[in-house]
């Protein structure tokens, strides 16, 4: 049986890590790849995915690569209640997410619709609010049906973090 070969960066990827000024190097491109393939990771989950593609990563390069992403605005970082920070690429747009109380799914959701009276602050105490991050907690539809219960019985709370 022969090594894997790694697969050459794709193109758009280089020109992301280079269009937001940072330096394209092995574990950057292959941290963005992952987060590409694998949505709402975890530091961990980032690392376990390069294990074949990058063998000598370790967790503090992760880190790195995922930190020089957040400050360059590439690369958007979340933290559910009781969760590890999660990482995402869709930064550009106000989204919220689902997270599943069970098995820990996430999934994002388009900004609520209606009257949103969470997103804007009864009294600002003086600060210049520039984000709301909005989580609805529930089971997801695969946790649902195992346990009889139906995604429409509403077992979510929605947590409003201004930051």
């Amino acid at each position: 049986m022969g090594t894997p070969t790694q697969a050459p960066l794709d193109a758009g990827i280089a020109d992301v890590i280079r269009g937001a000024g940072l330096r394209l190097t092995k574990p950057r491109g292959a941290v963005l790849r992952s987060l590409l393939d694998h949505p709402h990771a975890s530091a961990d989950d980032v690392l376990s995915s390069l294990t074949a593609a990058l063998p000598g990563a370790s967790l503090q390069s992760v880190y790195n690569a995922l930190s020089d992403f957040v400050a360059a605005g590439i690369v958007r970082r979340f933290e559910p209640a009781g969760s590890p920070g999660l990482y995402e690429l869709r930064v550009d747009d106000n989204h919220h997410h689902l997270v599943c109380t069970r098995c820990r799914a996430v999934v994002d959701v388009d900004c609520a619709v209606g009257h949103a009276p969470c997103l804007t602050p009864s009294d600002d105490h003086g600060f210049a609010v520039h984000t709301a991050e909005v989580t609805y907690w529930g089971l997801c539809a695969a946790c649902a049906s195992t346990s009889g219960t139906a995604t429409t019985t509403s077992t979510k709370t929605a947590t409003t973090t201004t930051g």
